[in-house]
């Protein structure tokens, strides 16, 4: 008997991209409600101001860890009534994949991953403080990520290419 073909399909699959989420948690969860009691008399609607900001970066061979970090502050005036913030985190195995590739795992695809976790936490959080739910829109990490290309490539400059 031959092995040959054998430990070739085993080292072709040794070869191909590795993407699997290993955990998925809570790397930070904020709540604060500066103006309580009196807040909960108002009878105005607050202003809502979103942030989502994501970062990721290796800590181990093969292995990632990408944050999403939410922050809701809702105003009426110059009042905050309420600042919530989750900072929702996965750890990812990322193996075989092409360097071109890697950034965009981490900023679009991971990123994607774990924005519904966060906005999942943050409605709970507001809710069990005892205001209405708060219901964030989708988010485009693609549109994200590319907007951060185009600045980065901006900051870099013209490329200066010199003949020979």
């Amino acid at each position: 008997m031959n092995d040959q073909p054998t430990q070739a399909a085993g080292s072709a699959q040794s070869q191909a991209p590795q993407f699997q989420i290993e955990k998925v948690y809570v790397k930070d969860l904020s709540l604060e409600v500066p103006n309580a009691p009196q807040v909960f008399t108002q009878v105005e609607n607050p202003e809502l101001e979103v942030q989502v900001r994501n970062q990721g970066g290796q800590f181990a061979d093969g292995l990632y860890e990408v944050t999403v970090t939410v922050t809701v502050t809702a105003k009426t005036g110059d009042k905050t009534v309420f600042l919530a913030e989750v900072a929702q985190a996965g750890i990812f195995t990322l193996r075989g994949v092409p360097e071109p590739d890697l950034d965009p795992l981490l900023g679009i695809a991971c990123p994607t991953i774990l924005y519904p976790y966060a906005r999942e936490a943050i409605s709970d959080m507001v809710t069990r403080a005892g205001f209405p739910a708060v219901v964030l829109a989708p988010v485009s990490f693609e549109q994200i990520y590319m907007e951060r290309a185009r600045q980065q490539q901006a900051a870099a400059g013209p490329k200066i290419e010199l003949a020979s």
